[in-house]
Formats: C-alpha cells, structure tokens, sequence
C-alpha cells in the first residue's frame, strides 16, 4: 500500500512538473513573439488601408492616430468604431472608419470604408459578411467588381436622393436575385459619409487633442 501511495506521489509531482515546464515556456514563447504578432497585425492592418489610400498619399503613422467614435444612428451599431487618421504634413488627407450595414440579408455586414478629406470616397471593402454564396455574396471585391463603384463617389456625386439601388430609383447596381444586400451597403456607405460630413472637425482633430467619442 505505501508503495502505490508513493508512486502515486511521485507522478503527481512529476505531472505538476509538467504543468509548470509547460506553462513557463507558453509564458516565454508568448512574451518573445507578442511584439512579433502586434506588428505583423499592424503591417496588415495599413496593407488594407493602402487598397483604399495608397502610402504615399500621408506621412503619418495611420495605425497610431485613432480615435474611437460611438453613433448608432450612423455607424449602424452601438459599439465604439475606431477611426484611422491619414494626414500629410500634419494635413488631414483621409479618414478610414469600420461601419456596419446592420440590415443585410443574412446579418450585419462590417465594412472599411475610407473617406477623404474633401468628402470623396476613397473606396469601399467588406471585412466581414454572413451573406447567400453565389448571390449575396458579389458584395466581396474577389466575387465581383461591385464594391469598387463607391471609389470617387460623394454626397453630390450621386445626389443623396440617389443613394440607393437602381430597383429603388438609385444610382447603384443591385444582384441579380439579391437586392437586400447591396441595398444595405449602399445606404450604410451613404450614412457613414454623412456622419464623415456632419463630425468632420472633430474626426479630423490634431493626434495630440484627440476627438471626443461622439454620440448620435
């Protein structure tokens, strides 16, 4: 009997061993590649951002200068929405904000939308969506050419009333078989402009006084 005690002892400690090696080197592997992960998340954060504005167009670090803004009413969802600044010389260029299409089809649809300075869209990309394969789905820029029609647009360019799909009297193409989902992403895309226009003092505000969270 003390020796199945005992052997029993003595692979608890060696188990208990194993758990503190284990949790050490997860500890280490986690504290020397952290700043590895944050970075590479970084570089592919801004390479998204560059599809809509390329480098060359600011000077600052775009990944570091945010503020983050809650509007529902705008944004299409009640949780705060970081907004990425890109300037040129301290001179705002463009902004980059991660709305939500709350009425898709399938669910809400989390789009980048970049927006610059002038009001000019820069472009327009889903990041994620829970939209039909094959019909809803054209949203994505691998699917079809769609998404790229915002680039240049404005607020009077089409004119606000135009801001819908071609079946609701717009100036936008819809799917064939799938009206709902660009529906919600034209006017989400729209509303998020709006919003652009009506805070754009306080978004576009110095990195060292940052925008206060605005509320709808």
């Amino acid at each position: 009997m003390n020796v199945i005690v005992h052997s029993m002892g003595v692979a608890a400690l060696i188990l208990t061993g194993f758990a503190v090696v284990g949790t050490g080197l997860v500890a280490v592997t986690y504290t020397g590649t952290k700043d590895i992960i944050a970075e590479a998340q970084r570089q592919a954060l801004e390479a998204s951002l560059n599809q809509l504005v390329p480098a060359d167009r600011y000077d600052n670090r775009i990944t570091e200068d945010v503020i983050e803004v809650t509007a529902p009413e705008w944004l299409g969802t009640d949780q705060p929405v970081t907004v990425y600044r890109a300037r040129k010389d301290g001179q705002p260029v463009a902004l980059f904000g991660t709305p939500v299409a709350p009425d898709g089809y399938s669910g809400p649809i989390q789009l980048l939308i970049g927006v610059y300075a002038d009001g000019t869209l820069a472009g327009a990309r889903v990041l994620a969506h829970k939209e039909t394969p094959g019909l809803g789905d054209a949203i994505e820029e691998r699917r079809s050419l769609w998404i790229l029609a915002f680039a240049g647009k404005s607020l009077g360019n089409p004119e606000p009333a135009r801001w819908k799909v071609k079946k609701d009297g717009g100036a936008f193409d819809q799917f064939t078989g799938a009206t709902i989902t660009p529906r919600a992403v034209v006017k989400a895309t729209r509303k998020f402009l709006e919003y652009v226009q009506t805070h754009q003092a306080q978004l576009f505000a110095p990195a060292a006084t940052p925008a206060k969270e605005q509320k709808s």
